[in-house]
C-alpha cells in the first residue's frame, strides 16, 4: 500500500509480490478477507444434498460414535448410484458435524509428578516377539515397574498370568534393584488375578496385597478399571519398551536363547542401558526415596500336598514327581511363578519348575523326573507302554525318538526293555545329553539303538589300583624306644621330689 501511493498499481503489487490481478480486485474493495461477510458459494452440486439431512444425519445424531466409513457403506447400499469418489467429502462433513453438534469428548488432564512419589506396575504380553527357548516358543508376559518422575525401569519375565505371585515377586525385585521406596504405588486394580474367584479368594488377594504395601510403606493406589489412560505413565513405556526389545533381537541376529537364564539377563541389560540414559534423573529421585524395609516380605503360595503312591503330587491340576521315598509324607510346598520349593518341615528338599494345565482343556499337565522313578521302571518296565505322563518322561527328544522306533520295529515287551535300559544308562552314568547325541546318530542311520555296545561305550573308566608296599616295623624296635624313654621318667620323678622337699627350684 505504500508502493500504490508513487506506483502504479502493477509495480506496486511487483514489489509486494503479488500478481496484477490481485492488485486490481483490492484497488476495487480494499476491505480484508476476514471482513467480508458473503462466503464463496459452492462451484459444483452438493453431491450429498439429497441424503445429508434425510438419512446420515439422523444416523449420527442415533449413533454419534459410528465410523464415517460404516456410514458411506449404508449409503452406497441404499442408492446405488451413489458415486464411490465422495467418500473423503463425507468424512470432512462428518468430522465437521462432530465438531459442531457432537458429544462432549473425553479430555486428558496432564500431571506433574514430583519425585519420588509414584511408583507404576503392570503387565504387558510379550508374545508377539516370537520369542524362543532351546527352540520352543516362550509364551511369556512382562512384570514392568517404572517411576513416573526419572523413567526407572524394571521388568521381570513372567510365565503364567497376572497373579498376584508374580506381582509380589516382580515388585520386590524392582524395589531392591532401585534401593528405595516411592510414597505411592499405582496398579491395575489386579483384575487380572482377581478373575474367576469367588468373594473369599478376592479378599484374601486384596488382603495379601495391602499386606505389601504396608510392609514398604507404599500407599496403594488403583486406576479406573478399563480406563488404561490413567496409567499412561507406563502404558505407553510399555510400546517403547517392546519396540526397544525387538531391535535389540534384530541387532543380536537371533530370538532363540539357550535357556530362561539367558533370556532373563538379556532382558536386564536391554533395561539396564535405558536406564542408563535416564542415570542424572533417577539419581535425583533416588535421594528422595523412603528407606527400604530390614527384609523381604513374602513373595510365593504356600499349601501342602500329600505324596500318593504314584511317586508325586497333584497340585493345580498338574502332577509333579518327587523322589519315591517321599510317598506318604506331607510337603509344604512355596509356589512361585516359575517353580515349586518343597519342604519336609523346615528342610528344603529339592525345587521343581512349575507346570501349567492346557488352556480350554480339562487334562492334567505333568512334570516328571525320569530320575525319580528308573529305580521302579527297572522292575517293571512294561508299565511304560502306557504310562500317563510317558511323553513327559523322556528327556529330550531323541530319547522319544528312539522308543517310537522301537514300538515299530520290535515287540513291545522288548521295546519297553531297551528303553528302560537306556533311561537308566543316563541315570547311572550322568551322560543324558552324550547318550542323546548317540541315539540320534543311530536312528539318523536308520538303525536302532544297540543297548549292549551303548552300555560298553559310556561305562566308567577302570582305574588303576596303585601299589602300596608297606614296611613292617619289627617289634624289637619298640623295645629300644621304651630303654630310652626309661631315664627320662626317673629324671622326672628326682626332679618332682626336689621341688617338694626344698618348697623351691635349687
Amino acid at each position: 500500500m505504500k508502493s500504490r501511493h508513487t506506483n502504479a498499481p502493477a509495480i506496486a503489487a511487483a514489489k509486494a509480490g503479488f500478481s496484477t490481478a490481485t492488485a486490481y480486485r483490492i484497488e476495487v474493495d480494499p476491505r480484508l478477507p476476514s471482513q467480508k461477510n458473503e462466503s464463496r458459494g459452492r462451484r459444483r452440486p452438493d453431491p450429498l444434498a439429497g441424503v445429508w439431512d434425510g438419512e446420515i444425519e439422523p444416523m449420527l445424531a442415533a449413533a454419534p460414535g459410528v465410523r464415517a466409513v460404516a456410514i458411506f457403506e449404508e449409503i452406497c447400499r441404499r442408492h446405488p448410484d451413489l458415486a464411490t469418489g465422495v467418500r473423503r467429502t463425507l468424512e470432512r462433513r462428518v468430522a465437521r458435524w462432530r465438531a459442531l453438534n457432537g458429544p462432549s469428548r473425553d479430555v486428558m488432564f496432564r500431571q506433574e509428578h514430583p519425585p519420588g512419589r509414584m511408583g507404576l506396575s503392570d503387565f504387558t504380553d510379550m508374545g508377539g516377539l516370537g520369542v524362543t527357548v532351546a527352540g520352543e516358543p516362550l509364551g511369556h508376559r512382562l512384570y514392568h515397574f517404572r517411576l513416573a518422575f526419572s523413567g526407572f525401569a524394571h521388568a521381570h519375565v513372567v510365565l503364567g498370568g497376572e497373579s498376584f505371585v508374580a506381582l509380589a515377586e516382580g515388585l520386590q525385585n524392582a524395589l531392591w534393584a532401585l534401593g528405595g521406596v516411592p510414597e505411592q504405588h499405582r496398579s491395575d486394580s489386579l483384575s487380572a488375578a482377581f478373575r474367576n474367584l469367588d468373594r473369599e479368594a478376592k479378599d484374601d488377594l486384596t488382603r495379601r496385597y495391602e499386606e505389601l504395601c504396608a510392609h514398604y510403606a507404599m500407599t496403594p493406589t488403583r486406576n479406573n478399571p478399563g480406563v488404561a489412560h490413567e496409567n499412561g505413565a507406563i502404558e505407553s513405556a510399555h510400546g517403547h519398551l517392546k519396540k526397544g526389545l525387538d531391535d535389540e533381537l534384530l541387532l543380536r541376529g537371533s530370538r532363540d536363547f539357550e535357556n530362561l537364564a539367558a533370556y532373563r539377563r538379556f532382558i536386564d541389560e536391554v533395561v539396564g542401558r535405558r536406564n542408563a540414559r535416564s542415570r542424572k534423573r533417577i539419581e535425583i529421585e533416588r535421594a528422595v526415596l523412603k528407606p527400604l524395609p530390614d527384609r523381604r516380605t513374602t513373595d510365593h503360595e504356600e499349601t501342602r500336598v500329600v505324596v500318593t503312591s504314584s511317586g508325586g503330587f497333584i497340585l493345580r491340576r498338574v502332577f509333579y514327581s518327587v523322589p519315591s521315598r517321599l510317598i506318604g509324607h506331607r510337603l509344604s510346598v512355596h509356589l512361585y511363578d516359575d517353580r515349586l520349593d518343597c519342604f519336609l518341615g523346615a528342610t528344603r528338599l529339592l525345587t521343581l519348575r512349575r507346570g501349567r494345565p492346557p488352556q480350554g482343556s480339562n487334562k492334567h499337565a505333568h512334570v516328571v523326573d525320569y530320575h525319580h522313578v528308573i529305580h521302579a521302571l527297572r522292575r517293571k518296565p512294561m508299565a511304560l507302554l502306557n504310562l500317563v505322563y510317558r511323553d513327559q518322561l523322556f528327556p529330550r527328544r531323541a530319547y522319544a525318538r528312539a522308543f517310537e522306533a522301537l514300538l515299530a520295529r520290535e515287540s513291545e515287551k522288548q521295546a519297553c526293555r531297551t528303553m528302560v535300559g537306556l533311561l537308566a544308562l543316563a541315570h547311572d552314568r550322568a551322560c543324558e545329553a552324550a547318550l542323546a547325541d548317540a541315539i540320534d546318530v543311530d536312528l539318523d542311520a536308520g538303525g536302532l539303538p544297540d543297548l549292549a555296545s551303548l552300555r560298553e561305550r559310556f561305562k566308567p573308566d577302570q582305574a588303576a589300583i596303585p601299589d602300596v608296599a608297606v614296611a613292617l616295623v619289627p617289634l624289637s624296635a619298640y623295645d629300644e624306644l621304651a630303654a630310652v624313654h626309661q631315664p627320662d621318667r626317673a629324671l622326672d620323678a628326682s626332679f618332682g621330689a626336689t621341688l617338694t622337699h626344698d618348697g623351691g627350684l635349687a
